[in-house]
């Protein structure tokens, strides 16, 4: 196995194959969140046939409530959907007209393309295609699955995220300058600068960076928590320490390319990493999960080439020359207790 494909077949569960669609569907428009999302509010549903008239007002509420906050939702210079969300927003139209522009325009394409990964279809489906012969979707016994899971609650954090990161680089135009994300230590966010050196806060570190690790912690595999009030909330840790600033010369340190998500026992037990130097087995794991972000596409993609290397080979081997240079320096090793299976 590898590429994307790796990602959802080392642990072919229904979540890792939407999070497959989430993370690496392609990214043309905003449709796609927002169709994942009014799926989301409508799990509870006792019918598996969902009406386009009953997922329209889901649909459409996400969108203008994103369009609120951020204007561009695509990559085309024009849209007649998103100009009715924009003229509902504006007061102008009233919901019973939104709703029936919805159905007309709203569904065209990503009904089509849902469950597309990186050009290909991927096998599991969470909902068949029958606007044609029943005016609407069919969800499948594999959504279902996936909606009885404790784990919904943070695929639904995750799509969010998700989503802002990527209208952030749509609405500071990806195309005619690269977007840098950065991360802010004292609040865990990961954060953007417009060309005016306006400081954009896009969305937590902790929930961009949750559904690359399945909700599992970087070293162990244990189980960990994006929820704030959980006591098993994660710890956002420099795999490389702070005090190894000086391997990574123009390289932050403090960037996407070194941050992983942690539970407390490995960031800062008794037996934790502190500021030791993770294994050599561990550096292909950071290596792995940052080609993950790669290939998800912008902004997570231009920020990590730009810290770590235009190519794959590269990438590598930056990683292995800043492990080395750490390993001169702190000379001693830390290897995590496996509390889980190799998920990623």
């Amino acid at each position: 196995m590898s590429g994307i494909s790796h990602f959802y077949k080392i642990e072919p569960s229904a979540e890792n194959y939407w999070r497959a669609i989430i993370l690496f569907g392609r990214n043309v428009a905003s449709y796609k969140f927002a169709l994942a999302k009014a799926l989301y509010d409508l799990r509870s549903s006792s019918q598996d046939l969902i009406s386009l008239d009953d997922l329209a007002p889901k649909f459409a509420s996400h969108i203008c409530k994103h369009l609120k906050n951020c204007n561009t939702q695509g990559t085309s210079g024009s849209s007649r959907f998103l100009d009715t969300c924009r003229s509902f927003n504006r007061g102008e139209i009233v919901k019973d007209v939104l709703i029936e522009k919805t159905v007309q325009t709203g569904f065209q394409n990503v009904i089509d393309a849902f469950h597309n990964v990186h050009g290909e279809e991927i096998k599991e489906r969470f909902f068949l295609d029958e606007r044609s012969s029943n005016k609407g979707i069919r969800l499948t016994d594999r959504f279902f699955a996936m909606a009885d899971n404790p784990a919904i609650h943070d695929l639904i954090v995750e799509t969010e995220a998700r989503w802002r990161l990527v209208e952030t680089a749509w609405d500071l135009g990806m195309s005619r300058h690269i977007v840098s994300i950065s991360h802010d230590e004292s609040t865990n966010e990961l954060l953007t600068f417009t060309q005016q050196d306006k400081r954009v806060t896009i969305t937590s570190s902790r929930d961009a960076l949750n559904g690359y690790q399945k909700g599992r912690c970087f070293y162990c595999f244990r189980e960990i928590s994006i929820n704030s009030g959980s006591d098993g909330l994660a710890d956002v840790d420099h795999f490389f320490p702070h005090k190894l600033h000086f391997c990574a010369e123009d390289k932050p340190i403090n960037g996407v390319a070194n941050l992983v998500l942690a539970c407390k026992n490995c960031n800062r037990g008794v037996s934790g990493k502190f500021d030791r130097l993770p294994s050599i087995s561990l550096l292909e794991r950071l290596y792995r999960r940052n080609e993950y972000l790669i290939k998800s596409h912008h902004p997570l993609r231009e920020t990590l080439i730009s810290q770590t290397g235009l190519t794959e080979s590269t990438r590598r081997s930056f990683l292995q020359d800043v492990h080395n240079c750490a390993h001169k320096s702190l000379v001693t090793t830390w290897e995590p207790q496996t509390a889980g299976s190799s998920v990623f």
